[in-house]
Parts: C-alpha cells; sequence; structure tokens
C-alpha cells in the first residue's frame, strides 16, 4: 500500500440562500445531466409531511421517477433494508432529505447502492451535512462509517430557520466541539504519530470560531445568523472530507455523547452532548472552557446535566467509559480513561454537575 496516497472527496455543487428548495428539481438535472433518471428520496415521517411532499411532485413534474422510502432509525439494519428495496429500482441519484439521521442512512445506502447522493439538510444541528461519514448504530452501539461525500448540497435557510430552534443550538454545540477534537488530533500525532492534517484542522478550528464570534446572531435567529451557522456546519464537514477521517471534528467530546447515549439514550440531541462534552474536554486540554460554556449560553444550548435532562451520575459514568467507545482512537481521556472520583470532580469544576 501507497503511505503516501491521501483520497478526498469534496461535493461538486453547494447551493445555499433562502427559499433556495425550489431549485432542487434544477440541482437533481444538472447532477445527473438528463430530467428522467431513478432518485431515491429517503427522509422520515415528519419532514414527509412539512416538506417533501412538494418536491416530490415538483421533480416528477421535471421527468424524474421518485421513489421515496422512509426510515424508522439511524443503524446498519436500516441501511441494509434501503440498499434491498433499492435493487429493484436501481437508482441513479439519492437524496437524503431531513436531519442527521436521514442524511447519514441516505449517504451510506447510496454508497453501497454505487449512486450518486446530494444531502438536503432541514435542520442545521449537524456537521455531517457534507461529510463522508455516517454515524449508525449496529447492535445497539454508535459507530461511524466511511461512506462518502455528497455529491451536491441543496441547504434552504428558510426551512432550516423555521425548524425548531433547539436544533439550530445543538449545531452550534456540534461545532464548539472542534476545538476539543483538534486538540485530540494533534495528541494523537504527537503521541501515537497518527496522521494529522494543518489545513483540514485549521479549517474546523476557523468553523468553531465563527460561532464564538457570531453568537449573539445566531441567537436572535436571524438570517444572517442561521446562514453562518449553516456555512459554518458544511465548512466543517469540509474539514473530514478532506482529512479523509472524522478526527477535525470528532474527538473525546464525541467519546462522552456516545456513551451518553448508551447510558441515558434519547435524552438530549447529539450536538447538546457534544457541547457539554466540549466543556469539560476543554478543561483537560488547559483551553478556555469558561468562554466555551459563556458562548453555548449564549445561543441557548445546554451547558449542565439539568439542561441536557439526564442524571448527574450518567455524566460521571459516561467520562468513565468514553475512553471504551472507541478504543483506537486515542484522546486526552489517555487508554484507561478517567476514575469516578476524577470524573466527579472534572464535572463539578466545569459546573456541569452540582
Amino acid at each position: 500500500m501507497d503511505r503516501s496516497l491521501h483520497k478526498m472527496q469534496i461535493p461538486r455543487e453547494i447551493w445555499v440562500g433562502y427559499g433556495v428548495m425550489s431549485y432542487l428539481k434544477n440541482l437533481c438535472a444538472k447532477i445527473l445531466n438528463k430530467e428522467d433518471g431513478n432518485i431515491v428520496l429517503i427522509t422520515d415521517s415528519t419532514v414527509k409531511k412539512l416538506v417533501v411532499d412538494g418536491e416530490i411532485e415538483s421533480l416528477e413534474r421535471k421527468g424524474f421517477n421518485v421513489h421515496e422510502l422512509l426510515i424508522k432509525d439511524s443503524s446498519l439494519d436500516e441501511v441494509g433494508r434501503i440498499v434491498e428495496e433499492c435493487r429493484s429500482i436501481k437508482p441513479d441519484l439519492f437524496l437524503g432529505v431531513g436531519g442527521g439521521k436521514v442524511i447519514d442512512v441516505a449517504k451510506l445506502s447510496s454508497m453501497r447502492s454505487n449512486s450518486l447522493f446530494i444531502s438536503v439538510p432541514t435542520v442545521a444541528s449537524h456537521d455531517g451535512i457534507t461529510s463522508p461519514m455516517a454515524s449508525l448504530k449496529q447492535s445497539g452501539k454508535p459507530f461511524s462509517f466511511y461512506a462518502q461525500a455528497p455529491i451536491a448540497i441543496l441547504a434552504d435557510i428558510k426551512i432550516i430557520r423555521g425548524a425548531p430552534f433547539r436544533y439550530t443550538a445543538a449545531g452550534c454545540g456540534d461545532l464548539i466541539s472542534n476545538f476539543t477534537a483538534v486538540r485530540d488530533w494533534k495528541l494523537a500525532y504527537k503521541l501515537h504519530h497518527e496522521y494529522y492534517g494543518e489545513y483540514a484542522a485549521s479549517l474546523s478550528l476557523t468553523s468553531a470560531k465563527h460561532i464564538v464570534t457570531n453568537a449573539e446572531l445566531i441567537s436572535k435567529r436571524t438570517v444572517e445568523g442561521i446562514r453562518i451557522l449553516v456555512e459554518a456546519l458544511i465548512g466543517s464537514g469540509v474539514a473530514m472530507s478532506i482529512a479523509g477521517t472524522s478526527r477535525p471534528c470528532s474527538g473525546s467530546e464525541h467519546l462522552f455523547s456516545h456513551a451518553l447515549d448508551i447510558i441515558s439514550p434519547g435524552r438530549a440531541l447529539h450536538g447538546e452532548q457534544c457541547g457539554v462534552g466540549s466543556i469539560m474536554m476543554a478543561y483537560l486540554h488547559g483551553l478556555n472552557w469558561r468562554k466555551i460554556r459563556k458562548t453555548l449560553k449564549k445561543v441557548g444550548a445546554p451547558v449542565n446535566s439539568s439542561q441536557l435532562g439526564v442524571k448527574e451520575e450518567d455524566i460521571v459514568k459516561a467520562l468513565t467509559m468514553a475512553h471504551k467507545i472507541r478504543p483506537e482512537r486515542y484522546t486526552v481521556l489517555g487508554e484507561k480513561g478517567l476514575t469516578h472520583e476524577a470524573a466527579e470532580d472534572l464535572a463539578r469544576k466545569t459546573k456541569v454537575i452540582e
């Protein structure tokens, strides 16, 4: 194997703007260079009612054959079901219209069906909009899979701005966590000679800094603020595409979030948990954790266990088991992790628990 080879997948087209969903049919025609292909549109029941039905009619009027598939969850089994259903369809293109779960399932399903993929986010809660990585559950546990980057992205600020603001605040939490993720990545490079990409790291940090700088604008739910957030999420995803790994945007804070998903599932959003995790991991890295906490409070994101809706003891337990989630991924938590006493002390010092 040629160890000097480094592959990157970056979207060809990125369309962002207010009301741009009406251009979806044009984007599909441009990507496929035809107007009579088979399109598999993956979404969920909530987005279907709010967004999808009208767009299917628009695509079909254009001449496309649209096959709508609703996902039940974001699991590897669900990907297998969709791939099997698509064997007879022979899709030219997949559309993932919805939040992070929908887009991750569509991402891996399209790759395994040897088809192109367009990402159409309806919320700004995650940076998986752009990246080639898919976070899915297998046997009840979260795993990251290398799928494929979308060939195009269409992000309608009108739709995203209209979503519950909780999702927007969660997106800020996901981006804030880049500060600690990059530190973990660099630590793994220094101690374990892991690949480290300076440019990808810089792009990741730039996306996080945009949230700190524009926190007030985002908190006011302005069109400009939401657009800044969406573009920062896209930039964060591009950083992962350039790196060929989720490392620039996923570190110890994400391990904490995944551990919390196992201990106390369904309580909080991914980005909310990563934001709280980044407060604690910033403390371990010697970063300005108070500034991170202040920014999260300003955008309305959770900063403690109560606001996450989880028990204090679950926070401590998640901290002690986080290093086991992906043992091959070295972080500030080390190979042995935190003791119960150290975890509780960390959570108290950073005001995550009282």
